[in-house]
């Protein structure tokens, strides 16, 4: 992809996903129109335990999203003390109300509480954010289920900028079984050759400067710098670290990164709102089944 020009110097082509995430909401809510004229009533609940602001605040902007696309959203709040038991029986409780069609356990939780231990207690079928271990299953295995949606987000926003897949090099910068991993699943279903790099990888820019795609989902602001990527190579910035200022960060080092990439994800608005977005989709397909 080529670098746009700007004041007489080459700057990578912002890839921003709200356009994306609008035309997906535009089709959820007809979708979930159609569901209500039916009779069904698309339902999404979002269980938190933690007092985390920023974690509370992303809670609200799903209820709002999902409001805004007629999707009925509940949180349940089991607060920061919950015990294991008390979040698994609240999963299953979920899992089993057929009122509910979509669950998301949102993180962070409890001190000493993991999420890889309790995702397996929500019903593979209202799984919408992909946290059960069987979900990623069946995304290795090419079966219907829900990917993680910011994994999947990470293709929608490729193919909507018209970026090539098959045969290409990415390789990914992280290993997180809710980004890394199933972004490199889904991209070796679609023939892309892919490299996983992670914490252990030694000379992390003899990786990523060869690839045609860079994935860089690791959560440390400013460490894929210009050394890191090719001469025009598309870069999509999955971090999200919370600034001093109450913004957010990327992982990439932007000022650096843009002079040197063909294409650029913009922090925020690139794969984010394209993320949220999906949740609902997703929800929308678990009541359609």
């Amino acid at each position: 992809m080529t670098a746009t020009t700007t004041a007489g110097r080459q700057i990578a082509t912002p890839l921003s996903g709200k356009a994306l995430a609008a035309e997906i909401r535009r089709r959820t809510t007809e979708r979930v129109t159609a569901l209500a004229a039916a009779g069904t009533i698309t339902k999404l609940v979002v269980v938190t335990a933690t007092d985390d602001e920023s974690s509370i605040w992303y809670v609200r902007s799903i209820a709002k999203a999902a409001a805004a696309v007629g999707i009925d959203c509940d949180i349940a709040d089991l607060g920061p003390t919950a015990s294991p038991s008390h979040i698994r029986h609240t999963l299953r409780d979920l899992s089993q109300d057929p009122t509910v069609h979509g669950i998301i356990l949102q993180t962070p939780l409890p001190s000493g509480v993991q999420l890889s231990d309790l995702a397996g207690d929500i019903a593979p079928a209202k799984d919408v954010d992909g946290a059960n271990p069987a979900s990623l299953g069946r995304c290795a295995a090419g079966q219907p289920g829900f990917a993680p949606a910011t994994a999947e987000a990470v293709l929608e926003l490729l193919d909507h900028h018209a970026v090539e897949l098959e045969g290409r090099h990415v390789a990914i910068v992280g290993r997180s079984i809710v980004v890394g991993t199933p972004v490199a699943l889904l991209l070796l279903d679609r023939r892309a050759t892919v490299t996983v790099c992670h914490s252990r990888t030694t000379a992390l820019e003899s990786h990523t400067s060869r690839a045609d795609i860079v994935v860089v989902a690791v959560g440390k602001p400013g460490l894929v710098s210009a050394g890191h990527v090719a001469p025009g190579a598309v870069v999509i910035d999955v971090g999200t670290t919370p600034s001093e200022n109450g913004g957010l960060l990327g992982d990439v080092d932007v000022a650096e990164v843009e002079r040197v990439a063909g294409a650029l994800t913009p922090v925020p608005g690139g794969v984010g709102p394209v993320t949220t977005a999906l949740l609902l989709s997703h929800t929308a397909d678990a009541a359609e089944r």
